[in-house]
């Protein structure tokens, strides 16, 4: 049992935080041309512009509510003065409103790459794969959040989960912490390291092109000719 709990919580998330970096540079330096969203905007807008607004407006909170949660010690937060109560209202309830948010926007997205013939054909085994992926990693969210938490409210994430991540990153990692953890969350971490690992492979590059010179960018002019 040791040894499956090393690969899964230590030797698994470095993997794929490895193949992160390396695929990103690997498919820089090799394919440009593909860093793109290769949008279907033209097939059909309208589930799109909901799906996607819905998901955009979900998922920034759900990240900083993530960065909080795994990153911040909760003896930090205590000596911010947010109280243990405070938080959990916070986490279950604001993290709660916008993972529904999220877990709908990711809902339309799916479905309308999967139900539309047109935008299906236009998608490649990677784009179904990473929808589906991401769809997957909201709802185990969700359902831990939302149902697992009910269950067993004794459970503080921040006791075992948050000092294992952090393990991760200062390379200490201890794979005991993760041993009690509710399945749920164990199915949400896991997969959550997974996607990190399909990134490099997929449209999801495009998060990193925030077109930023175009803010100091100068206008187009553009002159009518007059015809001879």
């Amino acid at each position: 049992m040791n040894m499956i709990e090393q690969f899964l919580w230590v030797i698994f998330p470095y993997a794929c935080m490895v193949v992160f970096v390396v695929g990103h540079i690997f498919r820089y330096r090799t394919d440009q041309f593909s860093w793109t969203a290769k949008s279907s905007e033209f097939i059909e807008k309208k589930q799109l512009m909901l799906g996607s607004m819905l998901f955009h407006i979900g998922i920034i909170p759900v990240i900083m509510g993530h960065v909080v949660g795994l990153g911040v010690p909760a003896s930090w937060m205590t000596a911010m003065g947010v109280s243990e109560h405070l938080y959990h209202m916070g986490a279950v309830y604001g993290g709660g409103l916008f993972g529904v948010i999220t877990l709908i926007g990711m809902l339309i997205l799916t479905s309308r790459r999967f139900t539309i013939r047109s935008v299906r054909k236009l998608s490649s085994a990677s784009d179904l794969v990473v929808n589906t992926l991401l769809l997957f990693i909201v709802f185990m969210g969700m359902y831990a959040t939302l149902f697992t938490n009910a269950v067993q409210p004794d459970f503080d994430y921040r006791e075992t989960i948050s000092i294992w991540f952090r393990g991760l990153f200062i390379l200490q990692p201890d794979a005991s912490l993760m041993r009690n953890v509710p399945v749920s969350f164990k199915i949400h971490a896991l997969t959550g390291f997974a996607i990190f690992a399909f990134w490099p492979f997929t449209r999801l590059v495009h998060v990193w092109s925030v077109p930023l010179n175009y803010i100091g960018r100068s206008y187009i002019l553009y002159r009518r000719h007059k015809s001879s």
